[in-house]
């Protein structure tokens, strides 16, 4: 529970709606510079850190991918590369290539609308979950973050085919971005860290690195 100005308490999944809604706006916004309808969010509760579209086109770069983007903008406001406590919120679920950017800057939690099964780093690499990654090197890689999957799916999915129907239902038929539009929402809560005296060591000494 986060707290209100008015000292009320604000359930997490208000904000979580709040803040896809508007990287669901920011989708098409990205359509309307010629990009793909990708955008990302990284707040802090509800604070607004970054947010940003898909600039792919406009840098001539092919990683300059929605949440890459988000993050390196957040370091850099942030003024550090530890970027936990904070939540990035994606219209679709990052690729593997923006996933280990996630797991090395350590966010807390990563909530996307429609899912990509055949490039997902969650559903299909599964490298947001590995909690591998950081028993084995932990001053690289934060724990599991926390995922929320399905939010908004269903508005979503109107950005991709406003933006062009005949390859939004050839990129569905393919199973791209998942086979139905359901707005059911699960929660995957971020997985412990689970080493021993040595792994606190070098977590320590990571985050000492990645802040100094």
């Amino acid at each position: 529970m986060l707290a209100r100005t008015d000292g009320q308490p604000v359930d997490q999944s208000v904000i979580d709606t709040v803040m896809m809604r508007k990287c669901i706006a920011l989708s098409a916004i990205s359509v309307k510079r010629d990009e793909f309808p990708f955008a990302a969010i990284v707040a802090k509760g509800s604070d607004i850190i970054v947010e940003t579209t898909n600039k792919v086109v406009e840098g001539g770069d092919v990683t300059r991918h929605a949440e890459i983007v988000a993050i390196s903008e957040a370091q850099r406001v942030l003024g550090r590369t530890d970027l936990s406590g904070c939540t990035l919120y994606s219209n679709v679920e990052p690729c593997v290539m923006c996933s280990f950017p996630m797991r090395e800057t350590s966010i807390s939690r990563v909530v996307f609308a429609m899912s990509s099964p055949m490039m997902g780093g969650f559903s299909k690499w599964n490298v947001l979950r590995d909690g591998d990654l950081a028993r084995a090197m932990p001053e690289a890689f934060g724990p599991p973050p926390e995922i929320v999957t399905g939010l908004l799916r269903s508005e979503a999915e109107k950005v991709w085919w406003s933006w062009n129907p005949l390859i939004w239902t050839v990129i569905k038929h393919r199973g791209c971005f998942g086979s139905e539009a359901t707005d059911t929402c699960e929660r995957h809560p971020a997985l412990p860290s689970r080493g021993g005296l040595m792994y606190r060591l070098l977590r320590l000494r990571g985050n000492y690195h990645r802040t100094a």
